[in-house]
């Protein structure tokens, strides 16, 4: 079979590794010169299955209002009219329910658990190196409310059978012992010690190098325009350097997959959520972060990669504009700062921002449309990184007719028809 892939971030690289390795003819199309070359390029570098959550949660509608007044916030909205944000803004507080979070948060860690595992397993198959540690993330809490508040994603972990462990700040320092510096800063921390960390730039292009191995065809600096139906069958992919067809294909074109399903009559409920992320050279390895740590006050991760620090998050709802601002370049350096003081050359800092693919409940949409020969495996918001192999296995064995390794239940697109 010819599958055609539309995307070359880590999850259109993960699905074409897997598809290939089913013995099919994969071809990557991308508008880009080379893989991983946007929201791919420079996340915060985190394999959090342990920390995937929905960000619409039980009082988050109160947070948000709160945050418009700080300086420092982890979210801002743009005010707009635009009525696919507005839209998306109303389906997310829908999801804003203690009931809808555990569903979407439990669904969340099917795939990102799974996703681990297929990692660990591909990097035994082929020995691939990206600045990665398996040492763990800590989501460090400020305050006793934070803490308190810990104990329902505690639940959902204990339910799902994910491991944990609940940290004083003496066993934080065992673990992260840069943080002796700003001790009196922390009351507590949630030790999730299946997650890791690792440069998904780096992991991406290496992955890509093995594809061409399988036979991977890879068509960079192509602008995709539309799909060609007939009936209810995808018959091609209409691009700047001619049609190109298959026998199948797959959308994972992240925050741009709604532009291209929309002439379809497919409605995707992905939002572009803008973040940051500061890259930083290591001056003081003994002041620099073990692994990651997830400050829970601003929302921002600060892992460390080989010889680099990577500060990331924040997030914005500006639509499609990749401008970086210096208010939101303060947010992410601020925590690092706070947390690392001196543990990097600020004068070598680079700057870089990403659009998310959000869906309003925060599970990736995955799996068949309701066209024949088209699949999607895109939305994955802030944790493309951390669900990028499970989601690629999982499509890739949905495509190839096979039973998925995990329950497809509300994975699929059609949940939003319900």
């Amino acid at each position: 079979m010819r599958v055609v892939v539309l995307g070359s971030g880590v999850i259109g690289v993960a699905s074409a590794w897997y598809l290939a390795q089913e013995g099919h003819e994969v071809v990557v199309v991308d508008r880009q010169p080379e893989p991983a070359m946007e929201t791919s390029f420079a996340n915060a570098g985190q394999i959090s299955p342990g920390y995937s959550a929905p960000w619409a949660a039980p009082g988050v509608p109160l947070k948000a209002i709160k945050w418009m007044m700080q300086d420092l916030a982890p979210l801002r909205v743009k005010p707009s009219l635009d009525p696919v944000m507005l839209g998306w803004l109303a389906r997310m507080l829908g999801n804003c329910t203690q009931k809808a979070y555990a569903r979407n948060k439990a669904r969340m860690l099917r795939i990102a658990e799974y996703s681990r595992d297929c990692l660990i397993e591909l990097r035994q198959e082929t020995g691939i190196e990206y600045d990665n540690r398996a040492k763990g993330l800590i989501q460090l809490f400020r305050s006793e409310k934070q803490l308190a508040a810990s104990a329902d994603d505690i639940r959902i972990l204990e339910s799902c059978g994910v491991r944990y462990e609940s940290l004083n700040v003496d066993q934080i320092l065992q673990h992260e012992p840069a943080l002796q510096h700003v001790r009196d800063k922390l009351v507590g921390g949630l030790r999730l010690p299946g997650d890791e960390t690792g440069d998904c730039f780096m992991f991406t292009q290496r992955l890509a190098e093995r594809c061409r191995e399988l036979g991977v065809e890879f068509r960079f600096n192509t602008h995709i325009h539309k799909l060609q139906v007939e009936q209810d069958k995808i018959t091609g992919v209409e691009t700047d350097a001619g049609l190109v067809r298959g026998d199948a294909y797959l959308v994972a074109m992240g925050s741009y997959s709604p532009e291209l399903l929309s002439p379809l009559g497919i409605k995707a409920p992905i939002y572009p959520v803008k973040g940051f992320s500061l890259t930083i050279p290591i001056t003081d390895a003994s002041r620099a972060p073990e692994s990651t740590v997830m400050d829970e006050t601003y929302k921002v991760a600060v892992s460390r990669l080989g010889d680099r620090i990577r500060v990331g998050g924040t997030a914005e709802l500006t639509g499609f504009d990749l401008s970086t601002p210096d208010s939101r370049r303060a947010n992410v350096e601020f925590v690092v700062n706070d947390l690392f003081p001196g543990s990097g050359d600020p004068s070598s800092v680079e700057l870089w921002t990403g659009l998310r693919p959000m869906t309003p409940d925060g599970t990736p949409i995955l799996g068949r449309t309701s066209y024949q020969g088209l699949y999607l495996n895109t939305g994955h918001g802030t944790l493309g990184w951390t669900m990028s192999m499970g989601s690629a296995r999982y499509i890739s064995d949905i495509i190839c007719g096979k039973t998925p390794a995990i329950d497809t239940e509300g994975l699929a697109i059609s949940r939003y028809n319900r």
